[in-house]
């Protein structure tokens, strides 16, 4: 998993989080919304590395566990800075669409290594 979709695309996505934020708080002067969806944005791609370094199986579906939840976290708040128009329909689209992918991949990896793990 070194080199996994999963790894790229949410160091991608934690990129996408930090820009965001930095516009939100500099631009448009949101700070408590804009600053957890910089912690759980950026939590993702941290909890997918801990998985490539998981020391059992149950480990990295732990810390994959993890990184879904911050995932569907960060979609939280993405929607309702959409909501309270913070950030447009564009700039949600964008975020919002790469954060349910990779929301899928984690899902996917979990259960393909539960049922590995069971056979």
């Amino acid at each position: 998993m070194s080199d996994s979709i999963v790894k790229i695309k949410s160091f991608q996505f934690a990129i996408k989080v930090v820009t965001l934020y930095k516009l939100l708080s500099s631009e448009r002067k949101e700070f408590v919304m804009s600053k957890q969806l910089l912690r759980s944005g950026t939590s993702v791609g941290a909890n997918v590395r801990e998985a490539v370094n998981a020391q059992s199986s149950a480990d990295f579906i732990h810390k994959l566990s993890i990184a879904q939840k911050e995932c569907d976290e960060t979609c939280y708040w993405l929607e309702l800075l959409k909501e309270t128009n913070y950030i447009n329909e564009a700039e949600f689209n964008s975020m919002h669409s790469d954060a349910i992918e990779i929301l899928k991949i984690t899902r996917s990896i979990i259960i393909t290594t539960k049922q590995k793990n069971n056979s």
